[in-house]
């Protein structure tokens, strides 16, 4: 199969590149490089492109014999969301009504739709299952779940077949370290605390201590993005072997809080992190953890690195990694 990753050249989606050319399947990555990066493109085609362009939508689909389709492309930053929110909602909506009309027109049913744990807003029960009410609290997780409802209404009336994965925190890096973390700007936990350890940032901010939470800081599932990708892969299997529609959670079960992190970066390097205390963020919930049993059971799928531990060593090699002159993006 040949099969179309949106956003491939990002975080997740070049995992789930290499992990799709490992199963014998051809990816084929559209992305428009804005947050991506050309240099983790290795095991497929690049088309560099929008999904504001629709008539290239229908081109690669057409060209490249496209079977199915994982998306990613969005933008991904909370606050950005609140303080832009037309931004996110034209990118990560009306772009997407771009991909699926041409996945209709061009006669592709299946389509696997990286959403959020944000799409549930403040939990009212810990650990999350996915019958708990979505009530996103930002913009990107309005987004995300307006997507979700998008794809219920064309499965209804185009015979689409979906899968939303719901995922909480990704994390970790490639085990061969030939991809890995690299934002622009860094907003997620684990690589800015290992910049601090590396000495690449002065100090890490913890945002809030009086949470009430074991040792007063937040707590958050985080996922490997190996076994995120692994994920997807079977969401599209299962779709193509008629198992219906699927919204499902992805995380480990596992909930681990800021000073955790931080001690798990710190066993990793050898290096202490700085910290500074500062005042909550707005939204943040004092925990989000995974209840992803369903994805256990439809899927046949569980974490191969659920322990943070593993997950933070892979993240550190890839940090330390000799870097080069910098590429283009």
């Amino acid at each position: 199969m040949s099969i179309l990753i949106v956003g491939g050249a990002g975080y997740i989606g070049s995992h789930t590149a290499k992990f799709i050319a490992q199963s014998g399947e051809r990816p084929v990555v559209l992305d428009n490089l804005v947050y991506g990066h050309r240099g983790a493109v290795q095991w497929g085609p690049l088309v560099e492109g929008d999904l504001a362009d629709a008539d290239l939508i229908a081109r690669v689909l057409r060209d490249h014999a496209i079977t199915a389709v994982i998306h990613f492309a969005a933008y991904a930053y909370v606050g950005e969301s609140v303080t832009n929110p037309r931004k996110y909602f034209r990118n990560n909506v009306c772009n997407t009504l771009n991909l699926l009309d041409a996945m209709v027109d061009a006669g592709v049913r299946d389509i696997v739709f990286s959403s959020t744990c944000a799409t549930y807003g403040e939990p009212t029960a810990v650990p999350i299952a996915e019958d708990h009410p979505q009530r996103p609290v930002n913009p990107y997780g309005e987004s995300k779940l307006f997507v979700e409802r998008i794809l219920h209404w064309y499965a209804e009336a185009y015979a689409l077949r979906f899968a939303a994965l719901r995922y909480f925190n990704a994390a970790g890096a490639d085990p061969d370290g030939q991809i890995g973390e690299e934002h622009d700007p860094e907003t997620h936990l684990i690589p800015l605390a290992i910049d601090t350890a590396l000495g690449r940032r002065p100090s890490l901010d913890i945002y809030g201590t009086d949470y009430p939470t074991p040792d007063g800081t937040a707590i958050r599932d985080y996922i490997h993005v190996v076994d995120l990708a692994d994920a997807h892969l079977r969401a599209l299997a299962a779709l193509q072997t008629g198992a219906g529609n699927l919204r499902l959670n992805l995380g480990t079960g596992q909930g681990h809080s800021v000073r955790q992190v931080v001690s798990a970066v710190e066993a990793a390097t050898g290096r202490k992190v700085p910290t500074r205390e500062v005042g909550r963020r707005a939204g943040d919930p004092p925990a989000l953890v995974a209840d992803a049993r369903l994805a256990s059971r439809l899927l046949g799928w569980r974490p191969r690195y659920p322990e943070l531990s593993t997950i933070v060593g892979h993240a550190v090699a890839w940090h330390q990694r000799p870097r080069p002159a910098a590429a283009p993006r």
